[in-house]
Parts: C-alpha cells; sequence; structure tokens
C-alpha cells in the first residue's frame, strides 16, 4: 500500500510521482496517516537537555544549494528551507511504522535543534542521495535530512562547510499566499542561522494549525512567505502572538544571537 503524494494517507494502487514521489517504494501501516503524523507535531516538543557528549546531540541537517555564481534569492532561499523542514516533518516516512519514524520521534523527544551548511555543485547533487526531502522556490533549492546524531552525521553532509552560508539581501517582493514567516531584521542573522530559525517557526505553525489547516497547507506545498521585518512590521507581528493568532521561535543563544531572543514570528 503507498500513500497519497500530498499527504501520504494510505491509497490502494496509487503510482503517482508527484513532490514526495521517493514515498512510493515504501509501504506504510494504516495507522501511518497525515492526522497521526500531525498529531506528533501538535503535541510539542520534549525539551531534555543535551547529552554531555556533543556528538550525541540530535539535530536535524539542513543543506542550502548555494552556486559560486549566480546564488539564489535569500528570501527565496530561507522558503525553501522552511518548507522542506516541514515536508519532512509530515512526510509519511516518519510517521508510525515507517523508516524514519524512529530517528525522527527520538528527535522530537529532545531539544529541536537543527544545523544550516551550504553546497554547490557536486556536493549538492551527492546531497540528494542522503535521505531527506528537497524543495524549489524560484531559483532556490534547500534539503532536509532526516534528523540524527551530530557523531554520525553521513559523510556527504559532514564535509560540507557551516560558515560560508551567507547571502546578500534582496529586494523582497509582496507576500503571497499562505503563511507569512517574519525574520527580525535587526538580529542581521547569516542566512544559515536564519534558515533553521524558519525550519522551527513552519514546525511550530504546522503544529499549532488544526488538521484541517494543515492538511490544506500541505495540498499547497506549504507555500508560504520569509521577509525581513522592519521595526514597525515586527511590533505588529509581536501583537498577533499576544493575541493568540501567531507563534514565535525563541533562541536558546548557542550561536549568533542572545539566549531567549524572538527571531521568527509566522503569522498563518
Amino acid at each position: 500500500m503507498t500513500g497519497d503524494p500530498v499527504t501520504g494517507d494510505p491509497t490502494p494502487g496509487d503510482t503517482s510521482d508527484d513532490v514526495v514521489a521517493e514515498t512510493v517504494v515504501e509501504e506504510f501501516s494504516p495507522e501511518n496517516t497525515f492526522v497521526s503524523r500531525h498529531a506528533e507535531l501538535a503535541r510539542g516538543y520534549g525539551g531534555a537537555e543535551d547529552p554531555a557528549d556533543p556528538a550525541q546531540v540530535l539535530a536535524m541537517p539542513l543543506v542550502l544549494h548555494i552556486p559560486k555564481i549566480d546564488p539564489p534569492r535569500r528570501s527565496e532561499l530561507l522558503e525553501a528551507a522552511a518548507r522542506a523542514t516541514v515536508a519532512l516533518c509530515l512526510d509519511p516516512r516518519v510517521g508510525v511504522g515507517a523508516s524514519w519514524n524512529e530517528a525522527f520521534t527520538e528527535w522530537t523527544s529532545a531539544r529541536i535543534r537543527k544545523v544550516a551548511r551550504r553546497a554547490r555543485g557536486a556536493q549538492w547533487r551527492a546531497a540528494q542521495d542522503v535521505p531527506g526531502v528537497t524543495v524549489d522556490v524560484g531559483g532556490a533549492s534547500a534539503r532536509a535530512f532526516v534528523p540524527g546524531r551530530v557523531g554520525d552525521l553521513d559523510p556527504r553532509i559532514k564535509r560540507l562547510q557551516i560558515g560560508g552560508t551567507d547571502v546578500s539581501a534582496d529586494d523582497e517582493p509582496s507576500v503571497s499566499a499562505g503563511p507569512v514567516l517574519w525574520v527580525d531584521a535587526s538580529l542581521s542573522m547569516t542566512v544559515g542561522k536564519a534558515a533553521a530559525q524558519v525550519g522551527h517557526a513552519s514546525m511550530l505553525l504546522a503544529g499549532a494549525m488544526s488538521t484541517a489547516q494543515c492538511r490544506e497547507w500541505a495540498v499547497s506545498g506549504f507555500e508560504c512567505s520569509v521577509r525581513s521585518a522592519n521595526p514597525e512590521q515586527w511590533t505588529r507581528a509581536l501583537g498577533e502572538v499576544r493575541a493568540g493568532r501567531a507563534v514565535a521561535v525563541r533562541d536558546a543563544g548557542f550561536t549568533e544571537v542572545a539566549p531567549g531572543s524572538t527571531t521568527v514570528i509566522a503569522v498563518p
């Protein structure tokens, strides 16, 4: 039994090769539904302290495709990172009894951490063979990978640089359909740091949605806009959080920003 290419719900005989065509080769149990996977996000995260051994820390790797010549627009790259993250979190392969389930649920039971790296050329092509989900937005691409222990990271990902992931700001277009993920521009985060933060935001937003709302978002391919917020926009977004109409990401402060900083606000 395969799954619907968008929601992953069991649909006997389906052979579609749509956005999650990789899932067609794996069979899923009837218990592995979009509803059950959304429930995993909605229950929140364990928040357990990191282990003493840094190699045992659990993290979701993200890889951003940043060619040396003609790099992508920053806003599109961040949108791709946000969409790839939430797409992996709701992929049928993370569901009950599926191939990514154990690694994924171990990660969601701990402190949610992501590490973004950059790749180009052959490095990017090699990264496509490591289990994960790639999303393309305009001229930008990002891939989210199955979470795991930092010390066990696949060599094809481990060799990629964490530094050097910055991309110049662009003239951001108007907000498009779907949720808006506002990034606090005053923090001056690198694109790698911001990619991890918008990934957090897309997960939190999906979990805060009703199942029906999240399913509708999934059908759109998790379409969203990532925009840099000026002080006025940030103040309005904070008001939406206080009113319970938006979700905020507060960083632990391991890199670049002070502990407790609100980095991204996702407004449905």
